[in-house]
């Protein structure tokens, strides 16, 4: 016997008014959660609602209002990095926590080529998204163009050079790089060597300017390795680099703790012991830290907090709000490795 099924008509606001025995006018006031209504009629509503199994049709609502109700999470790094950064998943619940209390939905957007950029450029010109968190910005970001050219209203994760006047959220790199690596000269290191990576964004750019400015005269620009992301295969391939360039090196600062990840096993399996022939260093205080043997000296910077501001900055500017600048403070964590 040959089966049919039917599609299950969905119950309108009209429905909702003929359970609860109200006007169209009156349901629609409670749905929408406007004032002058009677405890009475909330009551009712809510109830013939759960009778008729009604679902505000938030599309349309959204239509009328010209607003989607989603924020872009705008990620401009390789696929392949998402699984391997652990701050990029704090960033993304941090700035979901935020917009979910304020019912808007994330919708992330991966930037992983030119042709990303031209899709997602051309999603953000649709209407799609109220709005825009923008992490890993590199300098002139075309997607940073396209934001400000359509108005829509954004917030950077950092602060990258060459961008328009967007706000951001962000930490003190050149400062923290610092602040660490003065900290692994205070153990007697004097011969040591950077792992840089991402230099084509300010992360990366002020790490590297922090370093140089705690080595001082003992800076040697040949003990700087350069890389274009922060991973661990980076991280092994610049400290075999860095050992190739000086086998008696004893200190090394990692542009991020998965780099320092990489570093040290290519420290340990060269037959160096950490921290006693090279001292390590990284950059985040992220889960990569923990699993270091031994544990990772790096500076911990507040991943979370930062996705939380910047979707913060982003609602102040759909609400009409100021929406200042952030820099949020870091920390150095001192642990075996060093």
């Amino acid at each position: 016997m040959e089966s049919t099924r039917t599609r299950t008509r969905r119950a309108t606001i009209n429905d909702v008014a003929s359970a609860a025995g109200l006007s169209r006018g009156t349901v629609s006031r409670v749905v929408n959660g406007e004032r002058y209504v009677s405890e009475d009629a909330k009551l009712a509503v809510e109830e013939a609602i759960l009778r008729v199994g009604y679902v505000r049709n938030s599309v349309a609502r959204n239509l009328v209002r010209q607003k989607s109700g989603a924020i872009g999470l705008i990620i401009h790094e390789p696929h392949s990095l998402l699984f391997e950064d652990p701050n990029i998943g704090s960033i993304l619940l941090g700035a979901n926590a935020v917009l979910s209390a304020a019912d808007y939905q994330l919708v992330s957007l991966i930037i992983d080529s030119e042709r990303d950029s031209r899709r997602v450029a051309d999603y953000l010109q649709g209407g799609l998204v109220d709005g825009a968190v923008i992490v890993s910005a590199r300098a002139s970001d075309p997607i940073a163009l396209a934001v400000k050219n359509l108005g829509v209203p954004a917030a950077f994760v950092g602060h990258p050079p060459g961008i328009p006047d967007i706000p951001y959220v962000a930490i003190d790199n050149a400062a923290a790089a610092e602040a660490i690596t003065a900290r692994l000269l205070g153990t007697g290191r004097t011969r040591v060597g950077m792992i840089a990576c991402a230099l084509d964004r300010d992360s990366g750019q002020d790490r590297l300017a922090g370093f140089k400015a705690a080595m001082g005269d003992l800076f040697d620009p040949g003990l700087v390795v350069e890389y274009p992301l922060y991973t661990y295969g980076f991280g092994l391939e610049g400290m075999q680099e860095l050992l190739r360039r000086r086998p008696d090196l004893d200190g090394v600062f990692a542009a991020s703790d998965a780099v320092a990840a990489g570093a040290m096993t290519a420290l340990q399996e060269s037959g160096r012991q950490i921290p006693a022939d090279v001292g390590i260093v990284g950059f985040d205080d992220s889960s990569w830290a923990l699993r270091c043997r031994p544990q990772l000296s790096t500076v911990r910077q507040p991943a979370d907090l930062l996705g939380k501001r910047a979707a913060e900055l982003v609602l102040a500017q759909i609400r009409g709000l100021p929406s200042p600048a952030e820099v949020l403070e870091t920390s150095v964590m001192w642990r075996g490795s060093a």
